[in-house]
């Protein structure tokens, strides 16, 4: 085959380089010579390299006195400017056929379709046994990168990270764990994804953190999220839960009133549980209880001023200092019969109130109105009633008898 033949042959082949149309070599397959010959299209050869010119090198084929014709686009899916880039003179390369000419006895082989063929064979391997493969990043383009892989290789924007990344650029010419997520090869298409490794690493460091992590321990976080029902703190690669009973001593009505979202605070780590990723922290118990300082300070007997906070059906909770309650019980709010508190006591009122119990293990205040008040004067039937003896003697020897009763009057009887 002469140069100028070689040219134009080359001109025939579609060049699909990494960023062009899916590849259409399957054209050339349908150009087939009928003659008879010793090679058929999709038969590998092995061969030496024995010229090189600027659109094409020239193969001679092993045991054969066939020549091999590799053309530039057939050498690598990778952007070359001249074949010298990746191949040298006496160079042994392994091809694979994709025409044949037996009159002149010349084929057309492939190094890049062989190379295409084996990667997509352990990208589909790798899919199937969910293995994690490298890839060089050879561009950022809009919607996400291009990669090789030994093929063409895309990762969607999607599933680049956990995270929103806005500069794709940073990871030009990076090597990057990925795993394949779809292979399409009859469209050149395959679909990577580094997001499912990210989250397998950093489920590995909270697995880690998890473990490590000790009930009881006061340690630093930063509220990330706030609900109804509570705040999420982060204190490293894990969030844990602080419900809204554990924020404040003081009684939390929103938990936006108590934190805010990127509030540094110290947590004190009441729960781990592993398995579920799951922390319940307290930012209340991370600092000095109100009520053991309460209790230090104040005995039984003490009188105090309070805000009633809540009414309740068995009494009313009285705020007495800074996040310290006590219960006034529906018995103690007065000497009169109460129904329900609410007759008595409406929320936010000031009132006066006396200790009658402190318990400071469970952190609980008893406490009374009605010990402030004197007890009302009982009526007079009531104290006679509760003053009168009544005498009882229950000896039989010592009953009266009927002699000690009557005495001589029996005497004068005519019996």
């Amino acid at each position: 085959m002469a140069t100028e033949d070689i040219k134009n042959e080359d001109s025939n082949i579609e060049e699909t380089q990494v960023n062009d149309a899916p590849d259409n070599n399957d054209d050339l397959q349908n150009d087939i010579e009928t003659a008879d010959g010793p090679f058929a299209v999709g038969d590998e050869v092995t061969g030496t390299i024995s010229t090189i010119e600027d659109k094409f090198v020239k193969v001679q084929v092993d045991n054969s006195d066939y020549e091999g014709i590799i053309p530039i686009s057939q050498l690598t899916n990778k952007r070359i400017e001249h074949p010298n880039d990746i191949i040298a003179l006496d160079d042994q390369v392994t091809a694979v056929v994709i025409k044949v000419e037996n009159d002149a006895k010349n084929i057309i082989v492939s190094i890049r379709k062989l190379d295409e063929q084996k990667a997509y064979d352990e990208l589909k391997q790798k899919q199937a046994d969910d293995e994690t493969l490298q890839g060089t990043v050879v561009e950022a383009v809009k919607a996400g990168l291009v990669l090789d892989v030994g093929v063409r290789g895309f990762i969607p924007a999607s599933l680049l990270s956990d995270e929103y990344v806005e500069d794709l650029e940073q990871f030009t010419g990076q090597v990057l764990d990925v795993k394949v997520e779809d292979i399409d090869q009859e469209k050149n298409r395959v679909i990577l994804n580094r997001k499912r490794i990210v989250e397998g690493e950093k489920s590995k460091q909270r697995q880690a953190e998890l473990e490590d992590l000790e009930i009881g321990s006061i340690i630093d976080g930063e509220v990330v999220r706030t609900t109804s029902f509570g705040a999420f703190i982060n204190i490293g690669n894990v969030d844990g839960l602080a419900h809204i009973s554990e924020l404040s001593y003081s009684r939390v009505e929103s938990v936006e009133d108590a934190v805010e979202i990127g509030q540094k605070v110290k947590v004190k780590v009441l729960d781990v549980n592993p398995d579920e990723e799951r922390i319940s922290l307290s930012l209340k118990q991370a600092g000095e209880s109100p009520f053991d300082t309460f209790i230090d300070n104040h005995d039984v007997g003490d009188t105090l001023s309070g805000t009633v906070k809540r009414l309740v059906d068995f009494g009313a909770f009285v705020e007495v200092e800074a996040g310290v309650e006590g219960l006034v019980h529906i018995s103690e709010i007065s000497y009169d019969h109460v129904n329900v508190p609410q007759d008595v006591l409406k929320e936010e009122q000031e009132i006066e109130v006396k200790i009658i119990g402190l318990d400071k293990d469970n952190e609980k205040i008893s406490l009374s109105i009605k010990a402030l008040e004197e007890a009302p004067a009982k009526p007079k039937q009531a104290r006679k009633e509760e003053n009168t003896q009544v005498y009882t003697d229950d000896d039989e020897d010592d009953a009266p008898t009927l002699g000690d009763v009557f005495g001589d009057r029996f005497k004068n009887l005519d019996l």
